[in-house]
């Protein structure tokens, strides 16, 4: 075959559209905390053990998804778990449909008699999720690393785009239905029909040429490493990309440290801002800026990649910095007494701050992801991928365990 074009970038958009659907069960889940919390879990009969699993719902979630999505994103790199990576694919997309679908009949039925028996559903349905999500997203940056490097931060993008959407899916569905029940219910069916978009998109993809011309080329070198050497070389392609991985880790540690554990409990110091209802506050200065500013540093990541490779690791461990700067602003936990002064009780300065992390998050992140198959030859660039999706992941765990202390540091 003749090399072929990405004719108005089909290809590319499509990475966009699964790199949404990587993180669709994840930001799903954690932004419906009202519907969990205040909804079903939030009354009942027995409405100690009910303020009980409200009161640890997001700490079981978290540790519900995390584990095993860090789990198997490791796995799935030395071990062909489900086949090659089409089928990895498509059955783990279709696992995902199905357990939607369980969502929806539990937002369904009237679970407030049973409370237990609805919380112990819902993290068995999170674990298995995320174990079908961890398999999609390791899964799909290994396919993406043997485009150009864009197309890896296509996959970025997209995720980044996949919190901005489910917050706007969640505003437009508490505001459309009066009642909670509903709004869940076609909260969680769009993440079924965007799963299904997913779906048929993936299919498409070997009808493009540009698509097909890539594959092939990959497979020619697949079976030429293969014939050469009989095992991939994990350690060696770890090493060649070890900076790229670290600047994976260190940008989604210092991320998911803050957002959005501390930015949500930061409260509004001055009477003047211009933001003085604590709902909309949090909203829009956490939730809002951080999903509309990553997006944008990942689509600047398309113009401009700067800096290059070698000191990309500069950049992202100054980012540590964002960790005490955002303690130092009037973040006050809920039911802890602060005794850390607040050397920074300006609105607009803590604004500023949490618009600079949200936009070196999106941007170094992308610019990583995308340098680091590059690091490796052509043939184990799909393994570098996958070993850049399980260091993201790695990231975002610790990330989220270090939050936990940060009521302690305060």
């Amino acid at each position: 075959m003749e090399p072929s074009k990405d004719k108005w970038n089909i290809v590319l958009l499509i990475f966009v559209i699964h790199g949404i659907g990587t993180l669709m069960p994840w930001n799903m889940f954690i932004t419906a905390k009202g519907y969990f919390v205040e909804y079903k879990l939030g009354g009942g009969a027995n409405s100690t053990i009910t303020t009980d699993y409200a009161a640890n719902f997001l700490q079981y979630l978290t540790v519900s998804s995390q584990i095993p999505n860090v789990l198997f994103n490791w796995l799935n790199i030395f071990l062909d778990l489900g086949g090659d990576l089409s089928k990895r694919m498509s059955i783990s997309i279709l696992v995902e449909l199905v357990l939607f679908v369980v969502t929806v009949i539990m937002a369904m039925v009237d679970t407030a008699s049973c409370p237990g028996l609805f919380f112990w559903v819902t993290m068995f349905t999170v674990v298995i999720l995320s174990i079908a999500a961890a398999f999609y997203q390791n899964t799909i940056y290994g396919m993406a690393a043997t485009f150009p490097f864009r197309y890896t931060g296509a996959v970025i993008l997209g995720s980044n785009v996949c919190g901005l959407f489910v917050s706007i899916v969640n505003i437009a569905s508490t505001y459309l239905f009066s009642s909670m029940r509903t709004a869940a219910i076609y909260y969680f069916i769009t993440a079924m029909i965007m799963l299904l978009v997913c779906f048929d998109t993936f299919y498409a993809l070997p009808l493009n040429k540009f698509f097909m011309y890539n594959q092939l080329s990959r497979k020619t070198d697949d079976n030429e490493g293969n014939r050469k050497n009989s095992h991939v070389p994990y350690w060696s392609i770890f090493k060649k990309e070890f900076v790229q991985l670290y600047n994976v880790y260190i940008i989604f540690f210092v991320t998911l440290a803050v957002f959005p554990a501390v930015n949500s409990d930061v409260k509004v110091s001055s009477p003047n801002f211009f933001i003085q209802d604590a709902g909309m506050y949090v909203q829009i200065t956490c939730f809002l800026t951080f999903n509309l500013f990553a997006m944008l540093g990942s689509l600047t990541s398309y113009w401009i990649q700067w800096p290059e490779p070698k000191y990309l690791a500069v950049a992202t461990t100054l980012r540590l910095v964002f960790i005490p700067l955002l303690l130092f602003c009037n973040y006050v936990p809920l039911n802890v007494e602060r005794t850390l002064p607040v050397f920074i009780n300006n609105d607009w300065i803590y604004w500023l701050i949490a618009i600079l992390m949200a936009y070196t998050s999106g941007y170094f992140s992308a610019l990583s992801m995308m340098y680091a198959p590059q690091t490796v030859e052509a043939k184990y660039q799909v393994k570098a991928g996958m070993f850049a999706a399980a260091m993201l992941m790695s990231g975002i765990f610790s990330g989220i365990l270090f939050s936990f202390l940060t009521p302690h540091l305060v």
